[in-house]
């Protein structure tokens, strides 16, 4: 359910990025750039994807522990379960959202929300695909109060659209709101890497938790706030961009001679290294001051990769609808076909001569099996006409992805 509603709520988030993006044009004042904005809004998608397969997690053994061991019977027809549980959960999102940030195996989740080095609506939509794999248990105390599984879905989804709107550089400080609420100017705080930001404001929509656990600063002006990482992605390969903690804090693991370090440090805080790993590897020293990621891309190859993302993300919107009644042998493909086109973007953005081959092959791969099969991943047959758009649209992308992109630098596969 909660996918459908996100589904549906995607034209109201697209319209206000339009608006934000407008405002920002007019005032000259923390303006969008293209690259970055597609980057986050692909890993969006691609979260949204993922957790077709890994909502088992999320809401399965939520269902479960609350059938088998609740303590309660909570009813969701009483307003007080919903407020209190909106609160509850709010509370132990908290959490979650603290231990993220605390601990490398949940960091390496939830990295991806923090790696875009600006700071606007796409960058609410940037989210990890695989944060479901441990998350669901901070969640468990619901269930263990008998909170009702329906209750839970849209308290977790009212939390979650909450947060949408303070990701952003356009809305400056509301006075007592900043004070209760988590705000735009709270938020941009939590998103900093400078040493007085770093680590604070965890809240979702109550910054209270904050001000009780003493993680709450205020947002100043003789500080501006430079947003990213501590180490910084400079990629715009979303699959990168999913794994790239999990293989740093791993490869640590191995290089290390002592087993209690190789099983502690993935609950150990980011940065933490065991000590012969970290004298003979050490790590890079971190440049608040470094230049924004900004590969040099030419117009023509960025409207190349704005259709194609465009074109993804329509059917992505149609994988979603579908994906949840149909059968596992028809959604893997659908699902791997688009994470490619995502993945394959990216790297066109980065300018890297192997991701050309790699889009040429996508391309021919779809037309191959809308031609051959008439249908759309064995979901559904492709009258004439279709297939005829379809081939037609396959056809016109190989010819632009040669024409504009013949002259792309040799160099290597990013990650």
């Amino acid at each position: 359910m909660q996918e459908k509603i996100i589904t549906f709520a995607s034209p109201v988030f697209f319209l206000l990025i339009a608006i934000e993006f407008i405002v920002a044009r007019r005032r000259q004042r923390h303006l969008y750039r293209i690259n970055d904005a597609i980057n986050s809004l692909s890993l969006g998608v691609m979260s949204q994807v993922t957790g077709v397969f890994l909502k088992v997690l999320a809401v399965g053994i939520y269902a479960w522990v609350a059938q088998h061991f609740a303590i309660f019977n909570l009813s969701g027809d009483s307003w007080w379960v919903w407020i209190s549980g909106l609160l509850l959960y709010d509370f132990l999102y908290y959490w979650l959202h603290r231990m993220g940030h605390e601990t490398n195996l949940l960091w390496a989740a939830h990295v991806v929300h923090h790696q875009s080095e600006a700071y606007n609506l796409t960058t609410a939509l940037r989210q990890t695909s695989t944060g479901a794999l441990f998350g669901w248990i901070f969640y468990l105390p619901l269930a263990l109060l008998g909170y009702p599984v329906q209750v839970f879905i849209i308290v977790a989804l009212i939390d979650l659209l909450y947060q949408f709107w303070i990701h952003t550089e356009q809305i400056d400080k509301l006075g007592w709101f900043d004070r209760v609420f988590v705000s735009p100017s709270n938020h941009r705080v939590h998103h900093g890497v400078n040493d007085l930001y770093l680590d604070k404001n965890y809240g979702g929509i109550l910054i209270l938790w904050d001000r009780l656990f003493g993680t709450f600063i205020e947002e100043q002006d003789a500080h501006p706030v430079v947003f990213g990482t501590r180490s910084p992605l400079r990629s715009w390969n979303p699959l990168w961009a999913n794994l790239e903690v999990y293989k740093a804090v791993a490869a640590d693991a191995w290089r290390t001679r002592s087993w209690r370090d190789k099983c502690r440090i993935w609950l150990m805080p980011p940065g933490w290294r065991p000590a012969d790993v970290a004298a003979t590897a050490p790590a890079k020293s971190f440049d608040i001051q470094r230049p924004e990621y900004n590969p040099p891309l030419s117009a023509a190859a960025l409207w190349y990769c704005i259709v194609q993302f465009t074109i993804i993300l329509q059917v992505a919107t149609h994988f979603l609808t579908v994906a949840p009644t149909a059968n596992a042998a028809h959604t893997v493909p659908y699902a791997i076909w688009l994470v490619a086109g995502l993945w394959t973007v990216g790297g066109l953005m980065e300018q890297k001569p192997w991701y050309r081959g790699l889009e040429a092959v996508r391309l021919l791969a779809t037309l191959a099996m809308v031609l051959v099969s008439a249908s759309w991943f064995q979901l559904f047959a492709l009258p004439l006409l279709a297939q005829a758009v379809i081939a037609a649209a396959g056809m016109a992308s190989l010819i632009a992805l040669g024409l504009i992109f013949k002259n792309t630098r040799h160099g290597h596969l990013s990650h």
